[in-house]
């Protein structure tokens, strides 16, 4: 049965690069079945297309781009949030960072900025006004510019997905912790369970590993490269590859030891040892009128959704542009993980969203 489950994953996995979704990909699935978590892994492709990759294996690390949201800022927030470090519905002008900001932003909390009900544009090509090198002052100026948005719709009244928040809230949680983001998250989400060599962030500034084990990313007009080690938001590498919308790094089974954690927090059957499962299922389950979005965590979208068709409503999930995603259905205690650099050599390449939903589909049909 195990075999034939391995084979059935690497089979769909390897679809995607004959296809043309994209060069390489890994990807997970756990179930739980008899008390315990069945897991499949498999992986396919080539960590670049210019005869100078490798095979991709559970080895190779990813640019998880948005994943950064959930699973390095929103985690950070919460354990902030259990050890009464900060009140999560704080407005954003009482942060100390954010003093100087319009008055506006008063009606603005730090829980609107995680639940994208903010009223925050949702992106904004700021660093075409940069050169592609890196400093401090960049990292400020794109604070300062962050600042002088103006609302897109009255706070909390819908979602709409923001990058802006998130790079917002990275600054306020350095700010709050007197570390870096980095440091923050190495601390207190990842070393604790021992994947702090498993989910990393790549400072720019900094050679962490051999570029041989990193899947490609796009080659990058603006900054005249094929990115390879180098976070692909080009904010995020304005911002020294530290930044709470993006720069996390990570390998396929590291990012699942996280996800099914999550879910048997949600079941209380587990706990982090520097999170309240009490608050972590609080986010998880977290719902306004404005949207769909649990506090950092997507839902199924009715009619479309990445995740396909069979994932309960209740289902919490993320993806990233980079070609990464994960989708946790709490109730029926399932997993599904798919890693990938659809964006090498270039992001013009969208076949992954049509992809995404056939590749769940597939698994949920035949596999779980």
């Amino acid at each position: 049965m195990q075999k034939q489950r391995d084979d059935f994953l690497s089979s769909l996995c390897w679809q995607g690069v004959e296809e043309g979704v994209y060069p390489g990909a890994a990807a997970a699935v756990a179930f739980r079945s008899k008390s315990t978590w069945k897991k499949v892994v498999a992986s396919c492709g080539y960590t670049r297309t210019d005869g100078k990759g490798t095979r991709v294996d559970n080895t190779t690390f990813f640019d998880l781009a948005s994943l950064t949201k959930p699973l390095c800022t929103v985690l950070c927030y919460l354990h902030m949030a259990g050890t009464k470090q900060v009140d999560l519905t704080t407005s954003v002008m009482d942060i100390p960072c954010c003093q100087d900001f319009p008055s506006w932003w008063r009606q603005i909390r730090l829980v609107d900025l995680l639940s994208h009900s903010s009223g925050l544009p949702a992106y904004r090509e700021y660093y075409k006004d940069f050169f592609p090198t890196q400093n401090r002052a960049s990292k400020h100026k794109l604070l300062s510019l962050i600042k002088k948005e103006g609302l897109e719709y009255p706070t909390g009244s819908k979602c709409l997905y923001s990058d802006l928040g998130y790079i917002l809230l990275g600054f306020i949680l350095e700010e709050l912790s007197g570390l870096s983001l980095d440091a923050f998250f190495r601390t207190v989400i990842s070393a604790p369970l021992h994947l702090d060599k498993d989910l990393v962030f790549m400072p720019v500034a900094t050679v962490h590993l051999d570029t041989e084990i990193i899947a490609a990313t796009e080659y990058c007009p603006w900054r005249q490269r094929l990115l390879v080690g180098e976070v692909h938001d080009e904010h995020a590498w304005l911002m020294g590859g530290v930044a709470g919308h993006a720069g996390l790094f990570g390998k396929v089974e590291a990012l699942g030891a996280l996800c099914m954690l999550l879910v048997d927090i949600w079941h209380q059957r587990a706990e982090h040892p520097k999170l309240d499962g009490n608050i972590v299922r609080a986010a998880l389950a977290y719902t306004t009128d404005a949207g769909v979005w649990a506090l950092g965590f997507d839902r199924p979208s009715l009619g479309y959704s990445s995740s396909g068709n069979y994932f309960s409503a209740t289902s919490v999930g993320h993806l990233g542009y980079a070609g990464t995603s994960f989708w946790l259905d709490l109730e029926q205690e399932k997993v599904v993980i798919l890693l990938s650099n659809r964006v090498h050599p270039s992001r013009e390449n969208k076949k992954i969203q049509q992809f995404r939903p056939y590749f769940h589909n597939r698994i949920m049909q035949e596999l779980l």
